[in-house]
């Protein structure tokens, strides 16, 4: 049974551009099944989480992030009684803007787009489903409802002031500043619980898979992470169920149950929350000022000291660090060549680039558009053949 304060389909605020709707898929269910139909969407199979995509099969790509952190959304919001087709579209949604070479080529595209306004990852997704998409006759981008485009925008809160830095315009991100002067997103509140939930699963997803990709590249050891608070009681509750259980069982029957206690986590406490604050809507929900899905304190300082773990020995991995300094360098490299040779670019963006003659910020924005949308092989590919020799390829090849 649905809560009070769940987002009600029936209730949506509707589309930027109105649409009959479907007789057999609620609103959020098609705004999650387009988002699983677009392009940026099948790229993310391509993209990096923290390793280059090519670097091992096994390692988490963009894309079974994505998937990984819906299936945790559906679970938690169901339990609290939400709408879990909302919750899974923000989910699948929420990483559409990365960049090729994750938050690697984030910096660094946010640092040459510095003069023209940053770049921001969640602002590009917004971006993206409300523009760079171009399949549907009546409209650019996916036409998705405001709920869904609103969880996509602020899911991690409010983002009218400042964005604390993750964007060197040190302001509102323009792509999203740009949308919302078209189809106010009322920037300066919370979002729904179902994109709250959403946020706090992909905190959950990636601290869980992250332990597990570190193991297999290697950057530390089983008895290192055995240390560590969650993960300790769990690999001592593994031991005593299974004495002399093989290494890849025992890793996986630990770290699951470190997934399923912060889960379970967020489940009770935000239970708690929502219980006390005796919210009567969605929109409620949106004004009550303070985030209403979170893990309780003590949980929240044991990840805290997980998360240290994963900076200084995953993240800032000396292995992990060559690669991003390689990978910066092509980012780099890529947009001043776009910007002076923007033929280069590809034959159905050339109306664009007419278009945006003697227009510098606007040529810059669409070449950060086209950066951004790369897969990291792609970006690999693109760097060593045009800045290897760019008369091996023609202009719009």
């Amino acid at each position: 049974m649905a809560a009070a304060y769940a987002s009600d389909p029936s209730a949506s605020r509707g589309r930027l551009v109105q649409e009959e709707e479907s007789a057999f898929r609620s609103c959020y269910q098609r705004d999650r099944d387009r988002i699983i139909h677009s392009s940026a969407f099948r790229r993310l199979k391509h993209k990096t989480q923290v390793f280059v995509e090519h670097e091992g099969d096994y390692y988490r790509t963009r894309l079974t992030h994505s998937i990984e952190v819906a299936q945790v959304a559906r679970t938690i919001s169901g339990a609290l009684g939400l709408n879990e087709e909302l919750t899974e579209a923000v989910a699948l949604a929420h990483d559409l803007g990365h960049t090729p070479f994750g938050h690697t080529g984030e910096d660094a595209l946010d640092a040459l787009m510095a003069p023209f306004g940053g770049f921001d990852h969640n602002a590009q997704a917004v971006r993206i489903v409300t523009a760079l998409e171009r399949h549907y006759a009546g409209f650019d981008g996916l036409n998705l409802t405001w709920d869904t485009l609103e969880g996509l925008a602020k899911h991690n809160g409010p983002v009218t002031a400042p964005n604390d830095g993750n964007s060197s315009s040190g302001s509102l991100p323009w792509a999203l500043a740009e949308y919302d002067r078209i189809h106010d997103l009322e920037l300066g509140t919370h979002a729904s619980a179902e994109a709250q939930v959403a946020a706090l699963s992909d905190d959950i997803a990636y601290n869980n898979h992250d332990l597990h990709d570190g193991l297999r590249a290697g950057l530390f050891d089983e008895e290192e992470i055995a240390a560590l608070p969650i993960v300790a009681d769990c690999y001592r509750e593994v031991d005593a169920l299974y004495p002399g259980l093989d290494s890849y069982r025992r890793r996986h029957e630990a770290l699951r149950r470190v997934f399923g206690i912060m889960v379970a986590d967020v489940i009770e406490e935000s239970r708690a929350v929502l219980a006390a604050g005796g919210f009567g809507s969605a929109d409620q929900i949106r004004g009550a000022g303070r985030s209403v899905i979170r893990f309780s304190d003590g949980l929240r300082r044991d990840l805290d000291e997980i998360r240290r773990f994963l900076f200084n020995r995953m993240y800032r991995a000396p292995a992990v660090m060559a690669k991003r300094a390689e990978v910066t360098t092509v980012v780099e490299d890529l947009f001043p060549f776009f910007l002076r040779e923007p033929g280069y670019l590809p034959g159905r963006w050339q109306a664009e680039v007419t278009r945006l003659a003697g227009d510098e910020t606007g040529l810059a924005r669409l070449v950060s558009d086209y950066i951004s949308g790369m897969t990291d092989r792609f970006a690999l590919d693109c760097h060593a053949r045009w800045l290897g020799g760019p008369e091996s390829c023609g202009p719009g090849c």
